[in-house]
């Protein structure tokens, strides 16, 4: 396939059986490689720009091993979502959840109506922008750690990708959940928020956000 990559130059050597991939898939009969915390690309390094590939086959153990990483890596940092190029894998994979106490004050009543999703793993990603005006709200970022920016978003859109099952995921999302699987699916084609940003003395540390909130 035109494009391809192969995968076993980015990923680790499989460590002993675990199950963290049936929580995702249920079970299954062949054995589920160990999850191991990755090392998060930060701001600056080369394959944070880069276009990802497209994943050949969701269904490999390789891409099995690499999510299980993800989940552990995620949940580690305390992350909302996750992308295969911030720990250094090239590939159109990314993995999210938008639980509501996540979300950020400054997001109006609107943005907050779907304010939840599953843990999810989302691989060959397409967005369709919907209805509705953007909204703005607070982003941070594992690759940016640190770091807050107010950023302008779509409030409703409709994804569709392949689940780590290799089935096709279709739904439709607003509030944080949109937020967020615009924000990781930005990371597949090169860009991280800062870069989305209208007005940059809006890009504060975390430790400042209360003088903003709300902004508008």
């Amino acid at each position: 396939m035109e494009g391809a990559v192969d995968i076993r130059w980015f990923l680790p050597c499989p460590p002993a059986p675990i199950n963290t991939f049936e929580a995702l898939t249920g079970p299954r009969a062949d054995p589920i490689f160990q999850d191991m915390i990755l090392k998060i690309a930060r701001m600056g390094h080369p394959v944070l720009s880069q276009i990802a590939a497209p994943v050949p086959d969701p269904r490999v153990p390789e891409i099995q091993r690499l999510i299980n990483d993800m989940v552990e890596t995620m949940i580690d940092a305390n992350g909302a979502g996750l992308a295969a190029p911030q720990v250094h894998v090239p590939l159109r994979l990314v993995i999210f959840q938008a639980p509501g106490e996540r979300a950020d004050p400054g997001l109006s009543e609107d943005e907050r109506f779907d304010h939840t999703a599953p843990l999810t793993v989302l691989i060959n990603p397409e967005i369709t922008v919907l209805d509705g005006p953007a909204e703005g709200g607070w982003e941070g970022c594992l690759s940016v750690p640190g770091l807050r920016g107010w950023v302008e978003r779509p409030a409703h859109i409709r994804y569709r990708g392949l689940g780590a099952d290799g089935q096709v995921i279709e739904r439709t999302a607003r509030g944080f959940h949109a937020r967020v699987v615009q924000h990781e699916v930005d990371h597949l084609d090169g860009r991280l928020y800062p870069g989305r940003m209208a007005d940059i003395s809006k890009l504060i540390f975390e430790s400042e956000i209360r003088h903003f909130a709300p902004a508008g």
